[in-house]
């Protein structure tokens, strides 16, 4: 794997349906300071994670504020198909949408996030149209073009039906998700055999119909076996991790 240079607010969806190699974390932590840092290291993306942290609306809204001051992409992993709405009004540049195991949800998830083709509720008043800054048409059609769609394949019957649900238009991409494979498999963790097989379809059905893949990387090793299997974004820990892990390390080496 490259390091990408770092994003800018500007083109991301162009940048990932194009398959460059981008780097992002989950944010659990629902203040802006950790955005703010990752942003100045010079991570690709955020996750804001709505589905497994304790984010609101005016968590959210906090967060992909600090993500534009920061130069740094927000994307907000909803809870569910509802909170879609809310997530791409406060501003953020896509969603990550959980548990899309068929062809019907699938459609779902894409009319949820267009206008155009779909049944997104429309509103220019917030961040994303500049506080009625846009004009109508304008704003739809700026918004249909920068949204990026993902969806989060977790499931055994998602990876049954993988081929189905890659092919449908406006998913820009997929993100694998390896924990919740793990269990709904009875594997003993997520790099045992049947999950990484079940990696290999997901790669192998979006590769034929020219989408991207997203998974998360624990270390450089586990990134460049994904990426030879065709992953090219890849979220590296939370931030909640990193922390640990670097307080971990600086405490150990001192009591050492």
């Amino acid at each position: 794997m490259t390091i990408s240079q770092q994003s800018t607010p500007h083109g991301f969806r162009q940048r990932f349906v194009a398959g460059e190699r981008l780097f992002g974390t989950f944010v659990k932590t629902p203040t802006p300071h950790p955005i703010e840092i990752l942003g100045d290291v010079g991570f690709d993306f955020v996750v804001i994670d709505e589905e497994h942290a304790p984010f609101d609306r005016g968590t959210i809204d906090i967060a992909v504020l600090a993500a534009r001051a920061a130069d740094i992409i927000a994307l907000v992993r909803v809870s569910s198909i509802g909170s879609i709405l809310s997530a791409l009004d406060c501003g953020a540049e896509g969603i990550l949408v959980p548990h899309v195991s068929s062809l019907a949800k699938a459609k779902e998830v894409v009319a949820a996030s267009r206008y155009r083709n779909g049944h997104r509720g429309y509103s220019a008043s917030g961040r994303s149209g500049r506080y009625g800054g846009t004009a109508s048409w304008p704003y739809i059609d700026a918004q249909d073009e920068k949204v990026t769609v993902i969806a989060m394949i977790e499931d055994p019957a998602a990876v049954e039906h993988i081929s189905d649900i890659v092919a449908v238009e406006g998913l820009d991409g997929f993100f694998v998700g390896r924990g919740d494979l793990s269990v709904a498999l009875g594997a003993s963790d997520s790099r045992a055999p049947q999950v990484t097989d079940a990696v290999q379809k997901i790669s192998d059905a979006a590769r034929a119909v020219g989408k991207p893949v997203v998974v998360m990387a624990n270390s450089r090793e586990e990134g460049d076996a994904f990426a030879h299997m065709g992953a090219s974004a890849f979220i590296l820990s939370t931030d909640q991790g990193l922390l640990r892990k670097a307080a971990s390390q600086i405490l150990k080496d001192f009591r050492s």
